[in-house]
């Protein structure tokens, strides 16, 4: 049976219950050139996936990959730059401008995020210049050309695809 007061003492708060220290694989860093594309088609809001993977690519822009984030279906919904409540940029709750907010903090820190002109138009009908600054609107078949362009470039890749 069980230590109950074991158990007990672990949820008193600060105390340390895995190995935060302990890395098994090697910390890697962008070689000069590097370059990383996060491929995004995935729905705001509905899971983690969509602010994990923006967490993911600013780890990766933080290791020095010139990194591309690329949003089209519903990814484009991370982008809008009329999100907010009761105002745009009003947070109604704890975390709920995250998505935005990593988003900014990818640009603000050099990275490059497209967002589809078909996906953002003919599936939600929001014009470009309602996406966030900063982000670069492109034509519906450069999804293909990005992903070619990575692949030439021996880029690393990272893609997310939910409906």
């Amino acid at each position: 049976m069980a230590n109950n007061s074991a158990l007990a003492d672990a949820k008193s708060q600060g105390t340390e219950l895995w190995d935060v220290a302990e890395k098994v694989f090697p910390d890697i860093k962008a070689e000069p050139g590097e370059k990383a594309y996060t491929f995004m088609h995935t729905v705001p809001f509905e899971g983690s996936v969509g602010l994990v993977n923006l967490l993911t690519t600013t780890r990766l822009r933080r290791k020095g990959f010139d990194t591309n984030l690329i949003l089209y279906g519903p990814g484009v919904l991370m982008a809008s730059g009329t999100r907010g409540f009761p105002k745009v940029g009003d947070e109604a709750f704890p975390g709920h401008m995250a998505i935005n907010n990593q988003i900014k903090t990818l640009i603000d820190e050099g990275a490059h995020v497209y967002a589809c002109r078909f996906a953002s138009g003919a599936l939600y009908g929001f014009p470009e210049d309602m996406l966030m600054d900063g982000v670069k609107p492109f034509h519906p078949l450069d999804v293909l050309d990005a992903a070619l362009s990575a692949w030439r470039e021996k880029a690393f890749q990272l893609n997310t695809w939910t409906v």
